[in-house]
């Protein structure tokens, strides 16, 4: 991932950049199941899948972030940009590309890290899910409840924000960004500030 780090520096052509996020996409999802420290045997994890997620952590991880996708939307839209017009993600009718871009910085620390929380604390269990014929995993109604019970619990939760240097509540964390993203294209900013989490 440093390598790709590197590369994107100097890169200028759109598919060599999205070909660079792809190959880190993939490294980090292979180390994905290491973080996974409870309930191995219920929540093994072999690698991104979707439309469907085959199993138990690729559907938390494509609820979550189709919920993320349509908080960046919103947020978008609250401060005046087209969540359809993208810069990563191109426009594609009925896709909110300019949404996927943003939600690109915030999936790891937003999605990823609450759904290691539910797993690992044993929140989210084996009986939270059912398993269609065709092989597609998707939650219960009573995992669904679950996880978004926990997901607005967390969005309540505060944190420093790491441009901002102020308390913020992790659900507006799609808004501020979105709000920086505006004041760049409207050159009130010199450079557009991403969430750098640690």
């Amino acid at each position: 991932m440093s390598d790709g780090i590197q590369k994107i520096k100097t890169e200028t052509n759109l598919d060599s950049l999205r070909g660079i996020e792809g190959e880190c996409a993939s490294v980090y999802f292979r180390v994905f199941d290491e973080m996974i420290l409870n309930q191995k045997d219920s929540f093994d994890f072999h690698g991104r899948n979707k439309r469907p997620p085959l199993d138990k952590v690729n559907a938390m991880l494509s609820f979550g972030y189709s919920i993320l996708a349509n908080d960046c939307a919103g947020a978008l839209e609250g401060v005046g940009l087209d969540s359809y017009v993208g810069f990563m993600h191109r426009d594609r009718p009925g896709r909110r590309s300019l949404a996927l871009d943003l939600m690109e910085e915030l999936r790891p620390v937003l999605v990823d890290r609450f759904i290691l929380t539910l797993i690992n604390n044993r929140q989210i269990q084996e009986d939270h899910f059912r398993e269609s014929e065709s092989g597609a995993v998707t939650f219960t109604d009573e995992g669904k409840k679950k996880f978004l019970t926990a997901w607005q619990g967390h969005k309540r939760e505060q944190m420093t924000h790491p441009y901002l240097k102020e308390k913020v509540y992790w659900g507006l964390v799609p808004y501020i960004q979105a709000l920086l993203l505006a004041r760049y294209l409207r050159g009130d900013v010199d450079g557009y500030p991403p969430f750098m989490w640690k």
